[in-house]
């Protein structure tokens, strides 16, 4: 398939499905991640989850319009894989989370710049072309890897705690939303504004119920991840049943 051939938009419907299945990836997506690297060999964990990642994204690329369970099934491994590349670098290699936060941002802006250089426009709705896809899901992993070293670092190096980091990007997380709906703020600005802080949001509250560190609840990774992984698998079902939060405008395939 030619990078511009045109198919259906490959992304759902924004609704408030779409944002309580993110939070849930996110969420899972750290439990998971830690449960292995902290319990397994890390290497190991990496390897096999960027394995997997590629499945998801080979078969996400090979359909060619939205299925449920495949976007967020690829949005779900996206979220393990970005949070070991966060926690290696920091377990692994000692960078600080200072440092990693700052690295995955630059990386998000050089996707997002070269992204609108090429096709002048960083909207969702326009994903219905493998190239606007490709990049879609290179920003869409470097907004996982930026906030999972984001909350990790108002968690830890901040001091912050996992619950009052959680609480604090909570409230960052609804910004976006009131601009857009009260003050006309652009709304692809803020859709990546608020995607972008849906990791640290997650993750903040995934670490809070895992953890026993920073005030955490100390329930375990992977009990939490088992918990979120239900929870998110339930909300796809009725999506991938429903068909809710199909695209309204598709662009039809030739």
């Amino acid at each position: 398939m030619a990078l511009t051939t045109r198919t259906a938009v490959k992304v759902p419907e924004i609704t408030i499905f779409f944002w309580i299945i993110k939070l849930l990836t996110t969420a899972m997506g750290e439990s998971t991640a830690d449960y292995f690297v902290l319990n397994y060999n890390k290497y190991a964990a990496v390897i096999i989850g960027l394995i997997v990642l590629g499945v998801a994204l080979a078969m996400q690329f090979s359909v060619r319009r939205y299925v449920p369970w495949i976007y967020w099934f690829t949005v779900a491994m996206v979220a393990i894989t970005g949070t070991m590349a966060a926690d290696v670098l920091h377990i692994q290699f000692k960078v600080p989370y200072r440092s990693t936060s700052t690295l995955f941002a630059l990386v998000l802006v050089v996707v997002f710049v070269v992204w609108y250089r090429t096709e002048r426009t960083l909207s969702i709705h326009s994903i219905f072309t493998p190239r606007r896809e490709a990049f879609y899901w290179a920003a869409v992993m470097s907004t996982f890897a930026l906030g999972t070293a984001l909350g990790d670092y108002t968690a830890a190096s901040v001091g912050l705690g996992y619950l009052t980091s959680g609480i604090m990007f909570s409230a960052i997380f609804l910004v976006p939303g009131i601009g857009y709906r009260l003050f006309n703020v652009n709304g692809v600005l803020a859709f990546w504004f608020a995607y972008v802080v849906t990791r640290p949001v997650g993750a903040s509250f995934a670490d809070y119920m895992g953890k026993s560190l920073f005030g955490g609840l100390g329930w375990g990774d992977g009990h939490v991840a088992v918990y979120l992984t239900v929870a998110m698998v339930a909300f796809v079902v009725y999506l991938q049943v429903s068909g809710v939060d199909q695209p309204k405008e598709i662009s039809p395939a030739p």
